[in-house]
């Protein structure tokens, strides 16, 4: 605002006397309008900074928590990571399982082979995975910000090249300590790891483990294992062609496996090619003189990857072995004999749509036999040691065995009659009872009555401590109607059960392979326990009264058997456990959808599969053929004469009568001829017979 003096000789008005004639003027043109300062002139306030604090001291607080977080982020990991891990397969290597004779019977894992070492390879081998997998892999650190760049462009605009975002050294941190779920939490760990990795490792010790790791498909891991399973030679000696087809097989190794997809193999190896012209490795006109690899695939692996015992034997077997690439071939206890076996007396039992399942296993747990289903093509659900289901009558074992702890004997009598208090009233098989009988003849008769008596008596936890002791494991549930089987457990359970008393050593672990005989010092303070020698007997008496007398006569042998029938409600359920010889067989019928059986119980066809099975496993105990007997001749007797002929005799139309004094007489037709033929004291007389002497007459 200027003002002009009127007077130049005039003394200059002050200031504030000129703003209170220009507020008196503003004020009288806008009287509504508030006056716009006040005396002197006001300066403007500053805004407060937020919570005391400038927008930069935020910020570099900020920035600097994150990398203090970083930082320990790194040392976190650099304590705690198992660096080891990448030194390690990332799929367990292959194991092939031996019967106790030495016979391949099944091979399972992946196949996998001594790490590749980078100096040694050619150089087109490496710069054929660089090209198509991080091509800037010598001079980023884990993380490729230009490659994530050009990957994005690629698969925005086409370029003819595709290329994945990660680096080698974050699919390594991914395959080796990650899970391949995809989420953006597990991508900020994989790079945190590459970072890690990239710290520790040098960039040969990163592609070497990458390389030693991948998959290649085929259930191929690692370089070496890839060029032995594809072209039958070292990565060392690969070829250009070669080495660009295993480079593509990267991406997507069972879609492009060549084995299966030769076409599509064939064409990602070109795009191979392209990218190690691009990444200046190769030549154009050496790219358009490589040819198509050639396959070379000289093993074809003919046992199968898994079976039922194979199955239950691999966890055990990986145990047993160092964590390494190399292949293991380790003996189990199956016998073959023993299996095929098993799998021929199971195979022809026509079941319909039941299942049937055998194991079989020494009185010290070692497992020679399994069958856990029909086919295990069809269903690969094992039967023996997946299964939970009633095991019937076959629980009651635990039951006497609670008994005879309670001081009774075999000869202690039960009442075998309807129990009619209470709200469980369980009933025998046909309503069938006997009165007072002996606990051996209740046993082998499998009373029902009988048993939940027994078991009301000694108490549920008495019984419950029977079956633990003798290694059941599963949950057992406490009411009576546990003294009928009524808790599932599996069939390997029970049958190591019958196990520990078939050899008086319990518990029994079932077990695939040989166990060390333990120290005088371990077998003293962990070694199995055992039952006195008249406990035992007791035991087995009850158990022999079964098959010789009871409901397991289906199952008798000439020589000792032993063993136990059980039905499920409803014939839900079929069982046979017994031991003969030096063998412990259990057998179960069923159907997966518990649905019940028609016209099947323990006593029937279970008990018959354990006696074939049994009859031809040991030696003597197939029954014998009765001897045809043998005509001894009677010195005393008629002479009978040698140098008579065969005669066609018609016994059809045959007379035969016997007689004290004239002996046997044989009235019959030789050749349309009647004769009589009489065998008496003085031998053999042969003349015409009663119609041949009316024709004469």
């Amino acid at each position: 605002m200027f003002f002009k003096r009127d007077n130049p000789t005039a003394a200059a008005p002050d200031i504030d006397s000129r703003l209170a004639a220009f507020d008196q003027s503003y004020a009288g043109l806008y009287p509504d309008d508030p006056k716009p300062w006040d005396g002197a002139v006001a300066p403007p306030k500053p805004k407060k900074p937020f919570l005391g604090k400038s927008r930069w001291w935020w910020f570099s607080r900020f920035v600097g928590a994150s990398l203090a977080l970083f930082i320990l982020l790194i040392l976190w990991l650099a304590i705690t990571a198992p660096l080891s891990k990448s030194l390690q397969p990332i799929a367990p290597p292959r194991i092939t399982l031996l019967a106790s004779d030495g016979t391949p019977i099944a091979r399972n894992g992946a196949i996998v082979d001594r790490p590749v070492d980078v100096s040694t390879l050619p150089p087109h081998v490496v710069h054929a995975f660089l090209s198509i997998e991080d091509r800037r892999f010598y001079s980023h650190w884990g993380i490729d910000p230009r490659g994530l760049a050009r990957a994005a462009w690629s698969n925005a605009f086409g370029s003819g090249i595709t290329q994945g975002g990660s680096t080698i050294t974050q699919q390594l941190a991914k395959f080796t300590f990650l899970t391949p779920e995809r989420s953006l939490t597990r991508k900020a760990r994989e790079m945190l790891i590459a970072f890690w990795l990239e710290g520790r490792l040098t960039k040969d010790e990163i592609l070497e483990r990458y390389l030693s790791n991948v998959y290649f498909g085929d259930n191929v891991y690692g370089l070496r294992a890839a060029s032995l399973h594809y072209f039958y030679r070292q990565p060392e000696r690969l070829t250009l062609s070669q080495a660009s087809m295993l480079a593509g097989l990267v991406q997507a190794p069972s879609r492009l496996a060549p084995t299966k997809n030769p076409e599509r193999a064939a064409k990602r190896a070109k795009l191979v090619l392209r990218a190690m012209v691009a990444n200046d490795a190769i030549t154009q006109a050496k790219a358009d003189n490589t040819p198509v690899a050639r396959l070379d695939v000289r093993v074809r692996d003919s046992l199968p990857t898994g079976t039922y015992f194979a199955d239950w034997a691999v966890p055990q077997a990986r145990l047993l072995t160092e964590s390494g690439y190399a292949d293991v071939r380790i003996t189990t206890t199956l016998d073959a004999r023993l299996q095929n076996i098993a799998r021929r007396v199971t195979g022809n039992t026509g079941l319909g749509k039941a299942q049937v399942a055998l194991v079989a296993m020494r009185p010290n747990g070692e497992v020679v036999a399994m069958v856990g289903g029909r086919s295990y093509k069809d269903s690969p659900f094992n039967r023996v040691t997946q299964a939970k289901r009633p095991p019937g009558s076959t629980f009651k074992l635990f039951v006497y065995l609670a008994a005879l702890r309670a001081g009774m004997t075999p000869n202690s009598l039960i009442a075998d009659t309807p129990i009619n208090e209470g709200l469980y009233r369980p009933k025998n098989s046909g309503d069938s009872y006997r009165g007072d009988i002996n606990l051996k003849e209740a046993f082998a008769r499998s009373s029902n009555v009988a048993s939940v008596r027994l078991y009301q008596q000694v108490g549920g936890e008495a019984v419950a401590k029977a079956a633990e002791d003798l290694g059941v494991t599963s949950k057992l549930n406490l009411d009576p109607s546990l003294a009928l089987g009524s808790s599932g457990i599996t069939l390997l359970e029970l049958t190591s059960a019958y196990a520990g008393v078939a050899g008086n050593a319990w518990p029994v672990e079932p077990h695939a392979f040989k166990q060390e005989e333990q120290g005088w010092i371990e077998w003293l303070f962990s070694g199995p326990r055992s039952f006195s020698s008249r406990s035992h007997q007791m035991l087995l008496d009850l158990l022999g009264a079964t098959v010789t007398d009871g409901t397991g006569r289906a199952a008798r042998l000439p020589i000792p058997a032993f063993g136990k029938t059980g039905t499920s409600q409803d014939n839900r359920d079929a069982l046979f456990v017994g031991f003969a010889g030096d063998l412990v067989v259990g057998v179960w019928i069923g159907n997966d959808d518990n649905s019940p059986l028609r016209g099947v119980n323990g006593g029937g066809l279970p008990a018959r599969i354990w006696r074939d099975f049994m009859s031809q496993a040991i030696s003597g105990a197939a029954p014998k053929s009765k001897p045809k007997p043998s005509v001894k001749p009677d010195p005393e007797g008629p002479i009978a004469p040698l140098d008579l002929p065969e005669l066609p005799v018609n016994l059809e139309k045959s007379d035969i009568r016997f007689d004290e004094k004239e002996g046997v007489t044989v009235n019959t037709e030789v050749g349309g001829v009647p004769l009589d033929i009489n065998l008496g004291r003085d031998g053999i007389a042969i003349q015409p017979g009663q119609q041949e002497n009316e024709q004469r007459r």
